[in-house]
Order: C-alpha cells, then sequence, then structure tokens
C-alpha cells in the first residue's frame, strides 16, 4: 500500500503540473488528505458490509492490521478529501477529480500485488498454466480440497494498468476533454473491470440474491458516471 499510495502520488503530481496547469507540488500537499480520508473510507465501507462481524466485535474496527479495506470505501473517502482541500485552497474540483483518478488507477494495479503476498482476492478453482497455489490455511469453503486457483488480484492489477494507459493517452493526445471526463472515464472502466474479476472471485464480503455487493456497486456507479459524462458534455 505505501509503494502504490507513493507511486500513485508521484505520478498524478507529474501530471497535474505538466497536464492541467496545477503546481508543482500541489498533489503532493494534497495527499495526506487523500491518504487520511481514503483509508478511513476504505475501512469503515468494508466495516459496514461486514456489519454483523464488526457489531458483535466494536474493536475490531481499529485493527485495521488484521486485515479489510474497500476500494469502493477508498474512493468515497478519497473524494470527500478532494471537496474539503479543494474548498480550502480554492482548486477547480473537476480537475483535481482527473488528475488524481490517474494515480489512482496505478496506485490499484500496484496494491493489488498485497492480496498475492496474503493468499487473498483469488478466484474459482483452475488448471489453467497461470494458476495460482493457495496454502490449505487460507483456501475458503468449500474448497479445501482444491490447491490452484484463477489470480484473480492479477487479472485486476493488469486492468487497471490498462486503464491507467487508456487515462494518461487520454490526456496526453491533447484530446479536448471537459474537466472532470477523466475522472468519470476511470469509473466506468473500473467498474467495468471489477465486474468482470468478480465474477470470478470467491471471497466477496457480501452478496444480495447471490450478487456480490460489489458488483451491484460497480452497476451503479457505470449508470451514474455515465449520466454525468452526458451532462458535462452539454
Amino acid at each position: 500500500m505505501a509503494v502504490a499510495i507513493s507511486v500513485g502520488t508521484l505520478i498524478s503530481n507529474h501530471l497535474a503540473f505538466k497536464y492541467f496547469g496545477f503546481g508543482k507540488d500541489t498533489v503532493i500537499d494534497m495527499a495526506p488528505y487523500l491518504i487520511i480520508f481514503g483509508i478511513l473510507g476504505a475501512r469503515l465501507y468494508y466495516c459496514a458490509m461486514d456489519y454483523d462481524f464488526y457489531l458483535r466485535f466494536p474493536t475490531e474496527i481499529l485493527a485495521l492490521r488484521h486485515g479489510g479495506i474497500s476500494i469502493h470505501g477508498a474512493i468515497l473517502g478519497g473524494f470527500l478529501g478532494l471537496v474539503i482541500y479543494s474548498k480550502r485552497h480554492k482548486l477547480p474540483l473537476k480537475k483535481l477529480c482527473d488528475v488524481t483518478s490517474i494515480g489512482l488507477a496505478i496506485g490499484q494495479s500496484i496494491g493489488r500485488w498485497g492480496n498475492f503476498f496474503n493468499s487473498e482476492a483469488y478466484g474459482t478453482p483452475t488448471d489453467l498454466p497461470f494458476k495460482l497455489y493457495i496454502a490449505p490455511q487460507y483456501r475458503h469453503v468449500p474448497y479445501q480440497d482444491y490447491a490452484y486457483y484463477h489470480p484473480a488480484f492479477l487479472y485486476e492489477s493488469i486492468l487497471d494498468f490498462i486503464i491507467f494507459l487508456i487515462l494518461v493517452y487520454c490526456i496526453a493526445s491533447n484530446k479536448k476533454l471537459r474537466d472532470g471526463n477523466i475522472a468519470l472515464i476511470y469509473l466506468i472502466l473500473y467498474s467495468l473491470a471489477r465486474i468482470v474479476v468478480e465474477n470470478c472471485r470467491i471471497d466477496s464480503v457480501r452478496y444480495i440474491y447471490g450478487i456480490p455487493v460489489a458488483i451491484l456497486v460497480s452497476i451503479c456507479i457505470i449508470i451514474i458516471s455515465v449520466i454525468l459524462y452526458k451532462r458535462n458534455n452539454r
């Protein structure tokens, strides 16, 4: 996470100066807002998804070292941090969303490798050549008898990196996009990628009528983002 946050911050800071007209250290100055609110949002969102456990053991909410964060919560929390920073420093919120979404994409691509080291965020059993071995103590019920699984974390890491390249291309190719469109493109593309990856994962925190909440949230984000994109271009 530390590497992901650092790389994402430095890349966003560079792009903010080169393409968006911000000062040289604007994103670095803004980073504490994003990091603090992002981590708080990621943790609280995850606890809300698994509320039955955390209502029984409320002290576990503070035990971040035990794991349990959500990218959707991080996006919500980070956006709140952006709003506060934008108002305090009188900077355009839409542009800030654009430049930070690019750093977020590359940060997610790097951060997903934490799932590899923790033996988590893997998919259903498979015999494909690029299968991932999971030790018995990390296997989910009822898959204890299977040793190899889809490396779902790797799928998302690759897709996040592709999204990062697409966003960089959009700004480097001098395409005339309205402020806020880069962030909306990111939300749409990431949500599509998440739906694809989530379909093969077996560790979703909560389901509604057999559908992972992450997929339902991603669908809502796509719908809202498409509407906002169309309104933004009028």
